[in-house]
């Protein structure tokens, strides 16, 4: 649980980031970037940290939280490529999201490894 709890600390602090970035590339528009980014990205670090602390089911929140992070990431990814293909200047945001549910679904990869190797 070492190696999750750690992975998680760092996609948390992935997440925080990507969405510091997301604002600074729209200040006016890309608030909920700035938001969601903390705020996830502050979930999944406790998730990770409370994981690296022994607490078992913090494995559970992490991976409902993945989960709605890729549901989230993907379609706000999808929409994104649509406005970008349509000829908005969407190419940053659609591929800062586009990265953001590279890393979340590499994460769902990391906790059922962690599962495997912990049943």
């Amino acid at each position: 649980m070492n190696f999750t709890g750690r992975w998680l600390v760092g996609f948390g602090i992935f997440l925080i980031l990507c969405g510091m970035a997301g604002y600074l590339s729209n200040p006016s528009g890309a608030k909920t970037a700035l938001i969601s980014g903390g705020m996830f990205g502050g979930l999944s670090a406790l998730w990770g940290f409370l994981m690296l602390k022994g607490f078992h089911w913090a494995r559970v929140a992490a991976w409902i939280t993945t989960i709605l992070l890729v549901g989230a990431f993907a379609w706000r990814s999808i929409a994104s490529w649509m406005a970008y293909a349509a000829g908005e200047p969407k190419l940053f945001a659609a591929s800062l999201i586009t990265l953001m549910l590279a890393a979340s679904l590499a994460s769902l990869g990391v906790l059922a490894g962690a599962k495997k190797h912990h049943s």
